[in-house]
């Protein structure tokens, strides 16, 4: 595989150590989750949009994942070699 390809997983161990491998957390968009659902997921980034979104607990967020049945869309580098922050939630 080319490393500027993505791929896709639902692994969670796996998506979570490349989300912190960028020093990234789980959460859902602001205003948008309730005691019973987390809301719209997203991942937060140092840098981000932290003031639109608000940090869950990796369990809410797989617990989320699971019920929505979502995958991991993610890229490890871009062509030069740099860590890409490249990912998005999709269907399975």
């Amino acid at each position: 595989m080319s490393k500027d390809k993505s791929r896709t997983t639902t692994d969670h161990q796996e998506i979570k150590q490349w989300v912190e491998a960028r020093e990234g957390k789980p959460a859902r968009i602001k205003g948008t989750g309730s005691i019973e659902d987390a809301g719209l997921l997203r991942i937060d980034f140092p840098g981000g949009a932290e003031d639109q979104l608000e940090e869950i607990s990796w369990n809410e967020f797989f617990d989320k994942f699971e019920k929505e049945g979502l995958a991991f869309v993610c890229q490890d580098e871009r062509e030069k070699g740099e860590k890409s922050y490249f990912n998005k939630l999709i269907r399975r």
